[in-house]
């Protein structure tokens, strides 16, 4: 390994975890003020940073910081007949196999280091030339050029966004997420307390029965991407349709399993505070059980990074390729613009990271608009719903797909022009989305109070409330 390629890997490694980070911190704190704003009451409001007379509370995100003070500076305890090796190895078994995970997710396009800039001479009249080590030739100006590349083909001295392109890509991703199974399993076992072991062998119930269906769901998937290596699934999608609209059963299928696997509501059973305290860490404390509190968000980030390659494009953008924007509808082709390759490049990182944050609103969304189910409910559901639904997902793409491939070229052709138009139903609906988010942003928001009613009220409309007999005390 050159010093070059080391640079690029910790840089790589540096962009992944920072953002894993940062976001999985953020959810904490957007899971109070969002909730808040959902439930309309106070949210985050007490930690503030007080500078004489005046109060800096930055929207709540003081509460974050606190919860990290408080999770290095809480007494570290121990129950006194706990396996102390393995009460103290399962929260690092259950945190690390979620940064593992990082190493697969490709989050950008491929970088040609020699396209993203160089000098060209320059001298009116003449074609440019490329300078030679730095240098042009008499007459001739230095400037900066920042070229484009062809939409397809990779340079042979390409970096990958990717800190391990790996071959056996998505299986890697689930043999580290197993990982979580033994870490809960571990920490209710060592915990010696009743409650954690039930939460315990509730999580890993429930972890097995929907990793079932979370790996069933994909089997489509590789069927139609040909590949189970996620950059190529993602090219995939760029170049015919996203994911969602080749295999939409499977997308919510493994979006609904990927919550129960990070084990939030609706689906936190294995944590029941009303049941069993707080679960298979309900003996935590201080940073072991930050460990497990921040693994939980931080599965939410690595879920939302699955869930946005192998169904949303990736870092893909409908229309956007290598060399730039091509809008085309099967052979007709609307509009070429060439974008230059660092820019291509800059995209495709913020389109990924753009989609997974979204993704992840989306999973605290629904942890404040659901119930716990109960704990027959979320077995049957996965056993009896989420399987088979996975299981037929399979046998119909497996059918479509044989059909396809006997249907000719005049079928292959209908589907690019389906997937091309289903490229402009998505950018039509990104672009939708952005102009309504920047509206809501910039209109200023208007509290209105609407009494619905009351009992009395209720109960006029009913022909009025009845009083019950009055019954005579027996002589």
């Amino acid at each position: 390994m050159t010093s070059a390629d080391l640079l690029w890997t910790v840089l790589k490694v540096a962009v992944m975890v920072g953002f894993l980070l940062n976001v999985a911190g953020l959810l904490t704190w957007y899971d109070r003020r969002g909730g808040a704003m959902m439930q309309d009451r106070l949210g985050p409001n007490r930690a503030a940073l007080k500078i004489g007379k005046f109060e800096l509370r930055i929207a709540g995100l003081l509460h974050t910081a606190a919860d990290g003070v408080k999770f290095f500076t809480k007494e570290d305890f121990m129950p006194p007949k706990a396996d102390k090796l393995l009460f103290s190895l399962a929260p690092i078994i259950a945190f690390f196999p979620v940064f593992a995970i990082l190493a697969v997710i490709p989050f950008g396009e491929p970088i040609a280091p020699d396209a993203l800039w160089r000098f060209v001479c320059t001298k009116a009249g003449e074609a440019s030339q490329l300078a030679v080590d730095g240098s042009c030739p008499a007459g001739f100006a230095k400037q900066w050029s920042f070229p484009w590349v062809p939409a397809h083909g990779v340079a042979h001295n390409a970096v990958s966004l990717q800190v391990a392109p790996l071959d056996v890509g998505i299986l890697y991703i689930f043999a580290m997420a197993g990982q979580g199974i033994i870490g809960a399993a571990i920490a209710g076992w060592a915990s010696d307390n009743k409650f954690s072991l039930m939460g315990a062998l509730r999580a890993a119930s429930q972890m097995v029965s929907y990793e079932v269906t979370l790996g069933l769901t994909l089997v489509g998937a590789f069927m139609i991407y040909g590949s189970i290596r996620l950059e190529d699934m993602v090219v995939w999608q760029q170049e015919n349709a996203w994911g969602i609209f080749v295999q939409p059963l499977a997308f919510f299928l493994f979006f609904a399993a990927a919550i129960a696997e990070s084990k939030r509501i609706p689906f936190d059973l294995p944590e029941a505070e009303s049941e069993l305290v707080s679960g298979y860490f309900t003996e935590y404390s201080g940073m072991k059980f930050g460990m497990f509190y921040f693994a939980e968000y931080a599965e939410i980030v690595t879920s939302s990074m699955l869930l946005a390659t192998i169904f949303l494009g990736g870092w893909s953008l409908p229309f956007m390729h290598r060399d730039g924007i091509t809008i085309a509808f099967g052979e007709t082709v609307v509009a070429v613009t060439h974008i230059p390759h660092i820019w291509s490049v800059i995209i495709s990182v913020l389109a990924f990271f753009g989609k997974v944050i979204v993704l992840c609103l989306l999973q605290a969304f629904i942890r404040w608009s659901l119930p716990r189910f109960r704990y027959d409910q979320l077995m049957k559901l996965g056993w009896t719903v989420m399987l088979p639904l996975s299981l037929a997902n399979i046998f119909a793409t497996g059918i479509v797909w044989i059909a396809v491939q006997r249907g000719g070229a005049s079928v292959a052709a209908g589907l690019k022009t389906a997937g091309d138009i289903t490229q402009g139903i998505t950018a039509a609906t990104i672009t939708a989305l952005v102009l309504w988010a920047i509206i809501g942003l910039v209109r200023k928001p208007t509290r209105r109070e609407t009494i619905v009613g009351s009992s009395a009220s209720y109960a006029a409309a009913a022909g009025g409330a009845k009083e019950a007999p009055i019954r005579e005390a027996a002589a």
